[in-house]
């Protein structure tokens, strides 16, 4: 079994897979600071809680967008679990080839996502990440990274909102019965959905039409992105342990 870790702005995701097997998911809050032996404690306890033991782990791995919770992760990984942590990022083999301007600057979550789409569902593949930000990633036929869109993920966008306006309520995210609001919640769940609905189906239609590929499938990922995908055709397919599954791929690529 191995430990993958998907470090995010928000939270970070934890899966333990036996082979191809995704066994069990756990996430916690990335913002909280924490210690190794904090770290070390909390991951053992969770694993402890589905019947895996720490000690059964032959390996672990982690993509991380937050640098500054890497070092008390990494080392209660080594300590607590007995494993040599990898880390996504430079001189890490993943199978796809980075041809944009500042290939350092793509996130490791990027590549681990496009290294799942690519090789669960082949190129090209165009794959969306609902997360903190909204990610629009262009894998090529032959697996170049060769183009990215970051916009502002659902919730920043809704916090913004009901943060900046002083009579706005914070609200739950979820599609309203119509888009034909007639009170306050409904029409800003009307706006913050049907809106990002329209953002996804703008820019996939923009891709398709400045790429010129004809035959692009468009992958999703993220919590949030399976209200998107169920609401719009623009998303052929929603894979709600795409990340995940990258982390797996990219160890397998490196553990010998």
């Amino acid at each position: 079994m191995i430990l993958v870790i998907d470090v995010g702005n928000t939270n970070m995701t934890l899966g333990v897979y036996e082979g191809e097997e995704l066994k069990a998911t756990f996430r916690i809050m990335t913002k909280m600071p924490r210690t190794s032996d904090e770290y070390g404690v909390l991951i053992t306890q969770l694993l402890e809680h589905r019947g895996i033991e720490a000690e059964k782990l032959e390996g672990s791995i982690v993509a991380s967008v937050v640098p500054d919770v890497m070092h008390a992760l990494m080392g209660a990984l080594a300590r607590y679990t007995g494993t040599r942590p990898m880390n996504v990022g430079p001189g890490v083999k993943t199978g796809i080839r980075i041809v944009t301007e500042d290939p350092r600057a793509i996130g490791a979550d990027r590549i681990v996502d496009a290294v799942a789409a690519y090789v669960k569902y082949g190129g090209p593949v165009l794959v969306l990440d609902f997360g903190t930000a909204t990610t629009y990633d262009l894998i090529t036929e032959s697996g170049e990274f060769a183009a990215g869109i970051t916009a502002p993920g659902i919730r920043i966008s809704s916090e913004a909102l009901w943060a900046q306006a002083a009579k706005l309520p914070e609200i739950e995210i979820r599609k309203p019965r119509s888009i034909l609001a007639q009170e306050t919640i409904s029409s800003m769940q009307a706006g913050i959905v049907y809106g990002q609905i329209g953002q996804t189906e703008y820019i996939v239609r923009k891709v398709r039409e400045e790429s010129r590929i004809r035959n692009l499938k468009v992958v999703a990922t993220g919590g949030l992105g399976r209200l998107i995908a169920e609401e719009t055709d623009a998303i052929d397919i929603y894979d709600s342990s795409l990340t995940l599954d990258g982390l797996r791929i990219v160890y397998e690529k490196n553990k010998r």
